[in-house]
């Protein structure tokens, strides 16, 4: 994509958008009145303490929690109307803090079990693209997940966000407890991802990392509301 197209998509109606969404666990609210917009190819961090409502929301977004009031859409398209399992055909790819990978399966296997969900199941084609994002992944492809370090499942649950999806990735705190190197690594594939592509990209954060020139801006969470104007 150009530089002037991304531009452009950049200044467009949102893709991406919360409208007064509030979600509660086990009965106790966690999000209240949450209104987040994001435009095609842009990349927003969501920052807040632990706690703050950042895992929810995304995990609200991925249909994991019903919303309780507010909407969410994609598009025309009301998204928290669709079951949890639509999200992979309409091309967003989601990375869990805590990776969720299977540990028996290969590291190929692990990144390819968001096509099998859905409607392309034998999708090999953007498999190339993920292993361009990320090379190193082409490298242990056949080791089983378990065989690998913390780190290295990290960029293999990025790996499955990335191939699942096309339009849309939420990455769940992509920083936590990682080592240096590889957080330096992440926020190359990061860049590249901003500057390369046209996705829709929410990233939470425990901290504003000012370092972090790929942003577009920052969003504050806090006690599950919005909180103060993006930066």
């Amino acid at each position: 994509m150009t530089d002037h197209s991304q531009a452009a998509a950049r200044t467009a109606g949102p893709l991406l958008e919360l409208s007064e969404v509030s979600v509660a666990i086990d009965s106790t609210p966690v999000l209240r009145a949450v209104s987040l917009a994001l435009r095609k190819g842009e990349m927003v961090s969501l920052v807040g303490r632990n706690g703050a409502g950042k895992t929810t929301t995304m995990r609200a977004i991925m249909g994991l929690l019903p919303v309780r009031a507010g909407r969410i859409s994609l598009g025309d398209r009301v998204l928290s109307d669709e079951p949890a399992h639509r999200r992979v055909d309409l091309g967003i790819g989601y990375m869990p803090e805590d990776r969720r990978l299977i540990p028996r399966y290969t590291v190929e296997e692990n990144i390819l079990m968001s096509s099998w969900m859905g409607a392309n199941r034998h999708n090999r084609t953007r498999l190339g693209e993920v292993y361009a994002f990320i090379p190193e992944l082409e490298g242990f492809a056949q080791r089983q997940a378990l065989s690998l370090s913390g780190g290295q499942q990290k960029l293999v649950a990025l790996g499955r966000a990335l191939l699942a999806g096309r339009d849309v990735l939420l990455l769940d705190e992509p920083f936590e407890g990682v080592a240096p190197a590889l957080v330096q690594r992440i926020s190359e594939i990061m860049s590249q991802l901003s500057s390369r592509s046209d996705r829709t990209v929410l990233v939470s954060d425990s901290s504003l990392s000012e370092g972090n020139t790929f942003y577009d801006r920052h969003v504050f969470i806090e006690r599950g509301q919005i909180s103060g104007d993006p930066v």
